[in-house]
């Protein structure tokens, strides 16, 4: 005999979707026409320094249980909202309730102004200021340094151009060393200043729209498929949330300030300096063994900007004593974003800046 079906789980599945399709028009509308945006970077903070398009925010908090303060130097084409993304999925949220006194130093949006900033302007010039502030405001001594990505390599730079410079320790997230690793340096920018020419706009800088196109170019199915998973989980409010705010970050890009992007093809790219020891800043030959101070290195294996063979070798580069490695099974934003971060990059994070840091009396 026949086994009978279960007519009222069958029943409960049809019920569950006419909800989910009604959902999904309901979020579709709201989308379509702009009202379900979530708040971005909104954490509160006060720019407290600025120099050209660059800002210095500082986080507010009443809450400082530990110092010395933590100062996040961000990456170059890229907006830095990225670590306060949405209210409960926030690195800056995070390091707050770990009792930090958290600043960022986030470089606007260049324009003509900005075209001649070289990296001897952001290792030598901006970053410094930049650390003067927090000392200033803060009162301390010295301070803890993380760079996010590109901003890894300026803080990595910085560091090691200036073995006097007041910190106590240094982390970098995601962040490359051997650029030869690095697909999209070369899809942005060629392999040569001839090819680098033909980018640059009439402002000498690399457009926002070449940087997005070359992370597009990395991952070309990315987009239909991230468009297929919406329309499945339309329904749902928290992935439309995170959608949205993922989306809207990972195509807001910035341009790159030329005199940048020809040092990264010459120096960086086709030299690949930084892993055969060849760095001239400000005619003064940079050697990342000079890096001494306690130093963390933060990766994902499945980061397709920034790979695995990319930043694996910084823990090699550097010569501090006192080296600490975490790779994770995740990708570039899933670094310092998500469930994977909040699980265990930033507490890992949190850990070793809790070693470097002592107690508010």
């Amino acid at each position: 005999m026949p086994a009978i079906p279960d007519a009222g789980g069958i029943v409960e599945r049809i019920r569950r979707e006419v909800e989910r399709n009604a959902l999904r028009a309901r979020n579709g509308i709201k989308m379509a026409a702009g009202l379900s945006a979530p708040r971005l970077g909104a954490s509160p903070k006060d720019t407290v320094w600025r120099n050209g398009r660059a800002q210095l925010f500082h986080y507010r908090t009443d809450d400082v249980r530990r110092r010395p303060p933590l100062l996040i130097v961000f990456s170059l084409i890229s907006r830095s909202y990225i670590v306060d993304l949405t209210p409960g999925n926030s690195f800056i949220e995070h390091l707050q309730a770990a009792g930090f006194d958290v600043y960022l130093l986030d470089w606007g949006e260049p324009d003509s102004r900005d075209a001649q900033n070289d990296l001897e302007y952001y290792v030598d010039g901006a970053i410094p200021a930049a650390i003067r502030e927090v000392r200033r405001t803060s009162g301390a001594e010295k301070i803890n340094l993380l760079g996010y990505c590109f901003g890894g390599v300026l803080t990595l730079l910085h560091t090691a151009h200036n073995p006097d410079t007041p910190i106590r320790s240094l982390t970098v997230v995601a962040c490359p060393v051997d650029l030869q690793h690095m697909e999209m340096v070369e899809i942005a920018l060629g392999d040569s200043q001839v090819d680098l020419d033909a980018v640059l706009d009439e402002e000498g800088n690399v457009p926002a729209s070449v940087v997005y196109n070359a992370f597009r170019a990395l991952r070309p199915v990315a987009e239909v498929t991230g468009y297929v998973d919406l329309l499945e989980k339309l329904w749902n409010d928290d992935y439309v949330a995170a959608y949205q705010a993922m989306q809207g970050w990972g195509t807001d890009h910035i341009p790159l300030p030329g005199a940048v992007a020809r040092q990264m093809v010459d120096m960086l790219y086709r030299d690949n300096a930084l892993m055969t020891d060849r760095i001239v800043l400000g005619g003064d030959r940079v050697h990342l063994s000079d890096i001494t101070v306690p130093f963390m290195s933060v990766l994902g294996k499945r980061d397709h900007i920034v790979p695995e063979a990319a930043a694996a070798p910084v823990l090699d580069l550097v010569g501090s004593r006192d080296k600490t490695d975490l790779r994770l099974a995740g990708g570039h934003i899933g670094l310092v974003v998500g469930r994977t971060a909040a699980k265990t990059t930033i507490p890992t994070i949190i850990e070793f800046l809790e070693k470097q840091s002592e107690p508010v009396p």
